[in-house]
Formats: C-alpha cells, sequence, structure tokens
C-alpha cells in the first residue's frame, strides 16, 4: 500500500460524509472528527456542496485526510482534486476513471464485490479495493472467501458497518479500513452535534486498537 493507503489504515475507519450545507458544517464537523482520533473523511459527491465541503476542511483543518466518494466522472475527479482531495472513491469498478486517476497519480478505491470486478481490478493493478454495499452484497463472510482466489487486495468495506460490527470486520486481516456513517448521519450534522460525533469517533477508535491488539 502507498502512504495513504497506509495512513487510511492506521486509522482504521473512514467517515462517509454527505454534507448538505458545508459552509456551515464542513470546518466543525473535520474539527469534531480530528478531535476524536479519526483525522479523515470521504466526502461524497451525493450532495450538491462537496467540492466545497472538501476545500474548506483541507484549507483550515490541514491535518485531516480528505477524499471524495460517490465520484461518477473524470470531471469530478479533476473538481475533487482541484478542492484538495487526496483519494478518489467510486461506488463501482469504473475503468475509465480508474485509468484516469492512475494518470493523475490519484489514489483510487473503486467499488468491487464480484469475482469479476476483483480480475479487472487486479489487471488494473489496484491494491485496494471499497467492497460496497458491504452487508447487502455478503459482509464478511463474501471479503473472507474472495480474499483466497484474491489474496493481493486489501479491502475497505462500507455500507452497513456499524459499532456494533466493526470490530469484528477489523479483526480480519484482509480488511485495511472500514468505512462508516453512523459517526456522521444527517441528524448529528444537521444539528451540530459535535461532541456527540467526537465520542463516536473515540469510541471506533478504542474498537480498532482492540481489534487489532
Amino acid at each position: 500500500m502507498n502512504a495513504i493507503s497506509e495512513k487510511i489504515s492506521s486509522i482504521g475507519v473512514v467517515p462517509v460524509i454527505k454534507l448538505n450545507n458545508p459552509e456551515r458544517d464542513a470546518v466543525n464537523l473535520a474539527k469534531a472528527l480530528v478531535a476524536g482520533g479519526v483525522p479523515v473523511a470521504e466526502v461524497t459527491f451525493r450532495a450538491a456542496g462537496a467540492a466545497t465541503a472538501i476545500k474548506l476542511m483541507s484549507e483550515n483543518v490541514p491535518e485531516m485526510l480528505v477524499g471524495a466518494g460517490t465520484v461518477m466522472t473524470t470531471e469530478q475527479v479533476d473538481e475533487a482534486v482541484a478542492a484538495g482531495a487526496k483519494f478518489i472513491v467510486t461506488p463501482g469498478l469504473d475503468i475509465e476513471i480508474v485509468k484516469y486517476c492512475q494518470e493523475k497519480g490519484v489514489e483510487i478505491y473503486a467499488g468491487c464485490t464480484t469475482p469479476t470486478d476483483y480480475h479487472a481490478a487486479y489487471k488494473l493493478g489496484l491494491q485496494v479495493l471499497k467492497f460496497f454495499p458491504a452487508e447487502q452484497s455478503g459482509g464478511l463472510a463474501k471479503i473472507k472467501a474472495m480474499a483466497a482466489p484474491f489474496p493481493m487486495f486489501k479491502v475497505m468495506p462500507t455500507g452497513g458497518i456499524s459499532l456494533g460490527n466493526l470490530g469484528e470486520y477489523l479483526s480480519c486481516p484482509t480488511i485495511a479500513a472500514c468505512g462508516g456513517s453512523y459517526m456522521v448521519t444527517a441528524d448529528l450534522i444537521d444539528n451540530g452535534k459535535w461532541d456527540e460525533i467526537t465520542e463516536l469517533c473515540k469510541k471506533s477508535v478504542e474498537i480498532v486498537k482492540e481489534a487489532r491488539g
């Protein structure tokens, strides 16, 4: 794994964030995550202000490692990188976007859940994959099964991850980190519950430590 993947893996959990009001919430949220020991974020392009949120987080909380999620086009790659994104996450395996990021030297985590996805990712030279949606696609049992023919990959499952199953996932050596939105729900963000977000991050960090010994 490269330096960005190593850092994400060392943190162990990646908040997956949708911000409806980035001008109001982005900096406060970034500070809350850092205070909780989780200085990383995947800001999804499911919200219109994603690039603004990435820029505000990157510039105002420089210790944050900020990436862009739900990236669907090469134009969004450019927009995210220009805003300060250090990594790109796609919901599926889009070969055009993967090659585009590789040409630009931008780390990309492509969504893969099937042997066909994994095989294509292998040919593209990827090392770390997003496994999405994790629970709905077979969860940890499928991730372990897929690791048999594809032991070269580390995986970042996202979708259905919670405090309840985070430790079980992270105890598997195939898992680089887990993506989750349980610590950054719309209720927590829209109502400015920054202390609660920090506490959820702290609980997550403890689970990471316990799972990895």
